[in-house]
């Protein structure tokens, strides 16, 4: 019988931290969640059964890392913090089933690592992730092809926003667009600052991103695309043509640009925040044409 997790509750957070001594690190990001709703409200979005291989990114003292032990078959946690992992052994010794993994989870190969952790079947990612790192960590384990069935994470909610809107609103970009090429959003839960310790500035928000089968978009170059898609947000208010002619990313004449936008029938001064995801694989797979 696997024991019950104590640590959603503050009172325990608070008596392990004092137990140890443990400072929080600013550079590390750390906000420990202290609310139990909160944390079986992540377990239950996240669909964890007893077959499932688990990845947890920055488990600090371990609190969502108990759930998730009582929840799946095995749960791998890595952590940057070398001081968290006396803690971590403390407060996940009586859980058989979690290996802790003391490294940056930027510098690690995960698809080898579900590969041995899980004969090459997908595995789920739940994280409560450090705000500063959310894009790099989430589009490393897309664009790195990890076999993966669903990412689950706690993330600033602006960003969640941010990765399930479309065309012509103020927070589509590059991330939209990419998180939707790859998979389907859907936000579980907002989460308030007081759900946290410390507490953040930020409010945040609970996000699943479900692993498309086969990406929305058929394009022949995904790097030209996303090269394409940088381009037109890293110059926001220019032309999609102008932002596309001025990128050192790219290698196209001013009238290559011109035609393959010309293609889209939306005007030649038409925007790249105002494009859908089709529309840039249709730019991408044009160009890619045309150039050959």
């Amino acid at each position: 019988m696997m024991k019950e997790p104590t640590l959603g509750n503050p009172k325990n957070t608070i008596e392990i931290l004092q137990k140890y001594q443990f400072s929080f690190q600013k550079k590390y990001g750390q906000n420990f969640l202290i609310d139990t709703h909160v944390l079986e409200k992540i377990i239950s979005s996240a669909q964890i059964t007893e077959e499932d291989v688990v990845l947890e990114i920055g488990p600090g003292i371990g609190t969502m890392t108990q759930y998730l032990a009582c929840a799946a078959k095995k749960v791998i946690a890595v952590e940057i913090d070398r001081s968290l992992i006396p803690i971590l052994e403390d407060t996940l010794g009586e859980y058989k089933n979690v290996r802790i993994i003391n490294e940056d989870v930027l510098k690690l190969d995960l698809a080898k690592l579900a590969l041995e952790e899980n004969e090459g079947r997908p595995i789920k990612v739940v994280a409560n992730l450090p705000y500063y790192i959310t894009t790099p960590i989430i589009m490393g384990l897309f664009e790195k092809h990890v076999p993966l069935e669903s990412i689950t994470v706690m993330i600033q909610k602006e960003v969640a926003d941010r990765m399930q809107v479309g065309p012509g609103t103020k927070d589509y970009g590059a991330l939209s667009l990419a998180v939707q090429y790859y998979a389907i959003p859907y936000i579980v839960a907002n989460v308030p600052p007081n759900c946290f310790m410390p507490r953040p500035a930020v409010s945040s928000a609970v996000i699943r991103l479900t692993k498309r089968k086969e990406p929305a978009v058929l394009v022949e170059d995904e790097s030209l695309m996303f090269r394409l898609i940088r381009a037109s947000f890293n110059q926001r208010r220019k032309t999609l043509v102008n932002g596309l002619k001025n990128s050192a990313e790219l290698d196209f004449s001013k009238e290559e640009i011109q035609n393959a936008v010309e293609t889209l029938g939306k005007g030649v001064n038409v925007r790249g925040e105002m494009l859908s995801l089709e529309e840039f694989a249709t730019l991408a797979n044009y160009l890619k044409r045309h150039k050959e």
